[in-house]
């Protein structure tokens, strides 16, 4: 059985006001976390992919590579960290991920070979998978359970306005001063804001500080069975999980959307900055691809509690491969920018959406173990979508090719989350049983 951490009362409790309940304002802080972590060592990647090139001559296919490498090892540190965070809580794994993350983003602007690029973007990955991920979904689902999307869509907007001011910061520095300025003002941004939030004001369960998820309110008539506390506080072990075909499904689903997803992302801005002119006007693509996302999760938000998220979660998917194929089909410039639009819509809630399938089929004891199993799968797709762009692009001279096969690799994975309904509960399971 997980165990359960002392009590906690952080400095931001001392400081802020006691009128709201406490949960928001650690929802406020992953925003922030989500902010520097993933807004750097997410769409971080994207702006140094194209620089990464010129400098040293590789080719697309050796430095998507290493994007493939950090994906990976990303997903296999929040695999090895889940069920220790499920015991002791992510604190300490945060602040190691948060202090890596920012050191090792510093060093991506003074390698000077592939094999050094590879070690960076490995230590790297390490820090991306303990500073967020899994540690910040964990504290998150155990704050919140009825109102879990609506906050929940609070701090994946730190993801997107991270790619929103983060990319065209990091492009605008970039042509500046080249990485080796624009990679260490990342890395130092990255810690000055990271480190204060996980030591400052996230608490990792509101037991901790005597309270309750959702501040003890009512649950809503509308909320799912699957919410209740026989669920929610069920304990799973990776076994138990792994012989489910929920499990199966979110993990296929995800494995293919977010390795067409994450494959789009990296390339886009190297995509665009022939149709748009410049590396700049490219830059504001995937901010208006970040700016959609925010403004489709803080809508989708406030009313995805009250929905069958399997069914939400295809509809996202189908959406976001017939923008993709949109984009690779039109030449018009407004168009492109509508679409890359559309697309942020569905990606701003496509990662909200597997947190939210997992928390509520397998509950938040045992979340870290099997969120964690999930995103060594997802992660490590993640990094092969990359590599199979840029490869492909090297083959074909063009990203028409991958950019197709990455939009129906999104419609193959909404048919497969379309089976993630979820488990019997032990008391519906009992009563069926003993009836």
């Amino acid at each position: 059985m997980a165990t359960q951490a002392g009590r906690r009362t952080p400095l931001a409790a001392r400081l802020l006001p006691s009128g709201l309940f406490y949960g928001w304002y650690v929802t406020l802080a992953c925003a922030a976390l989500m902010f520097v972590s993933v807004g750097v060592g997410y769409y971080g990647l994207a702006i140094f992919l194209r620089p990464l090139q010129e400098a040293h001559g590789w080719s697309n296919a050796t430095v998507s590579g290493a994007t493939g490498l950090y994906f990976s090892l990303s997903g296999l540190a929040s695999a090895l960290i889940g069920p220790r965070i499920d015991r002791y809580g992510p604190t300490r794994f945060m602040v190691a991920g948060v202090l890596l993350l920012g050191a090792t983003v510093a060093l991506v602007g003074w390698v000077r070979a592939v094999w050094q690029l590879y070690l960076v973007y490995a230590v790297l990955a390490a820090g991306f998978g303990m500073s967020t991920n899994v540690g910040v979904n964990s504290v998150m689902s155990r704050w919140f359970v009825t109102r879990r999307a609506k906050a929940m869509s609070v701090t994946f907007t730190g993801v997107s306005v991270g790619g929103m001011v983060l990319a065209p910061l990091g492009g605008k520095l970039i042509d500046i001063g080249g990485l080796e300025l624009a990679a260490p003002a990342m890395g130092a941004l990255v810690i000055a804001v990271g480190l204060p939030m996980v030591l400052g004001v996230i608490v990792w369960d509101p037991s901790q500080m005597g309270l309750k998820p959702d501040g003890g309110a009512p649950a809503p008539a509308s909320a799912r069975a699957s919410l209740d506390d026989a669920v929610q506080r069920r304990q799973w072990t990776r076994g138990q999980a792994t012989r489910t075909v929920a499990f199966w499904a979110i993990l296929t689903g995800f494995v293919l959307a977010l390795a067409a997803q994450t494959g789009f992302l990296i390339h886009q801005i190297a995509f665009l900055e022939g149709r748009l002119g410049s590396r700049s006007a490219a830059a504001l693509a995937l901010s208006t691809t970040a700016l959609g996302s925010i403004v489709a999760r803080l809508i989708v938000g406030q009313f995805a509690d009250r929905l069958d998220k399997r069914l939400l979660t295809v509809i996202l998917f189908v959406v976001q491969g017939a923008a993709v194929l949109g984009i690779v089909a039109t030449r018009s410039v407004v168009l492109t920018y509508g679409l890359v639009l559309v697309v942020g819509f569905t990606i701003g809630n496509v990662y909200m959406m597997q947190t939210l399938l997992v928390a509520e089929i397998f509950g938040v004891v045992s979340f870290g173990s099997v969120f964690g199993l999930i995103s060594l799968a997802t992660q490590t797709s993640s990094g092969i979508g990359p590599f199979l762009v840029g490869w492909l692009d090297d083959r074909t001279g063009s990203y028409a090719v991958p950019f197709v096969i990455t939009a129906l690799l999104t419609f193959a994975a909404a048919a497969a989350v379309s089976l993630a309904r979820p488990e019997p509960s032990p008391r519906r399971s009992v009563s069926r049983s003993t009836g």
